[in-house]
């Protein structure tokens, strides 16, 4: 019985070298699976490497942006940021426009371009007709100098040169009306020329569910058209301001200081209008002057009506006169012509004599 206990010692010394043994193996195995490389050709341990090296680059980067975001002047020019967002969004709108433009509108569009081309066919032949009278006149004058005398021939020869170049004149006014703009006074309220809407003192534009920007046929951003596209001379339809109701104002500084004489409202006929009607053009409206800086005292300079079966382009001589040049003027429409939700307003003209500058 005493013998016994020794056995089991060296059992149990046995069985313990052989757990740390195992113990050992496992070990050494793992750190060989890490050692060893995989079908890509890396260990376990460069992968880890790299993507903490990759982690710490991405953190990097992003912290420098962030910081350089900070030193930029960028929410200093916000405002010029949204307004270059808006133009964007004024040209995306104006080609979805087009692409959405339904099929009756091109054939409108193109029956006005054909009826452009007949009119521009007219003046054609018209004057092919000039011409001819005009050889038919040097014929007549040629046979009544070889009828009459040396004396007579002079006393024809000047007549007959002043009917020829009366004519020519004649052809040339009409030429030069056909190129030039029908109002043929200069407009101290475009936009080019550097004239702008202020638009504190300016109503608020109509909001049209409508007029949605797309991506992907998703809309994301309502658009509507700004005020200053009234100092612009594409008059295309749809290309106008819209104010909601039938009253509603403007205020317009000019380009420069001018003595105010005559306005000039422009509207769409209505066969060019999508609608076929343009009840939502102006009617009574009135022009006042403001004396300082845009702010102060306003001076009815006229109350007007425009005709919407009249001319497109109508022109309105001012009814009292200021004693000093303006450099501000506010145009209020007053009415529209039935349309119950909103007024569209396409051109504005100011005119004038030309004072000091700014």
């Amino acid at each position: 019985m005493s013998g016994r206990p020794k056995p089991r010692r060296g059992a149990r010394f046995f069985r313990g070298h052989s757990e740390e043994a195992s113990v050992s193996g496992g070990l050494s195995d793992v750190l060989r699976g890490h050692g060893r490389p995989d079908f890509s050709g890396l260990t376990q341990s460069w992968k880890i490497v790299i993507s903490t090296v990759s982690m710490v680059t991405l953190l990097l980067i992003g912290l420098g942006n962030h910081m350089w975001l900070k030193e930029t002047e960028f929410p200093q020019k916000s405002s010029h940021f949204y307004a270059l967002i808006a133009e964007c969004g004024s040209r995306l709108y104006n080609y979805q426009a087009r692409l959405r433009m339904p099929k009756e509108h091109l054939e409108l569009l193109k029956k006005e371009s054909q009826t452009l081309e007949n009119n521009f066919r007219e003046i054609l032949f018209l004057i092919e007709q000039i011409d001819v009278l005009k050889a038919l006149l040097r014929d007549t004058r040629d046979g009544l100098h070889n009828y009459s005398g040396d004396t007579d021939r002079d006393e024809d020869r000047n007549p007959m040169g002043a009917i020829d170049e009366e004519m020519s004149n004649l052809v040339n006014s009409i030429l030069k009306k056909l190129r030039e703009d029908q109002v043929q006074m200069a407009d101290y309220a475009l936009k080019s020329a550097g004239a702008s809407v202020i638009e504190a003192g300016t109503s608020e534009s109509y909001k049209n569910n409508k007029a949605k920007l797309y991506w992907h046929g998703i809309g994301f951003l309502t658009y509507e058209m700004p005020p200053d596209v009234i100092l612009q001379p594409d008059v295309h339809p749809g290309k106008c301001w819209a104010f909601p109701g039938s009253q509603g104002h403007a205020l317009i500084q000019l380009a420069r200081k001018i003595t105010p004489t005559a306005v000039t409202m422009e509207h769409i006929s209505q066969k060019v209008s999508p609608s076929g009607n343009i009840s939502s053009a102006p009617k009574e409206f009135s022009v006042y002057g403001i004396l300082k800086h845009c702010e102060g005292e306003e001076i009815l300079l006229g109350r007007f009506v425009y005709n919407k079966t009249g001319t497109t382009i109508q022109t309105f001589k001012l009814q009292h006169e200021v004693s000093e040049p303006l450099l501000c003027v506010k145009l209020k429409i007053l009415s529209n012509w039935g349309h119950p939700k909103y007024t569209c307003l396409y051109r504005f003209r100011v005119h004038g004599t030309p004072g000091e500058y700014p």
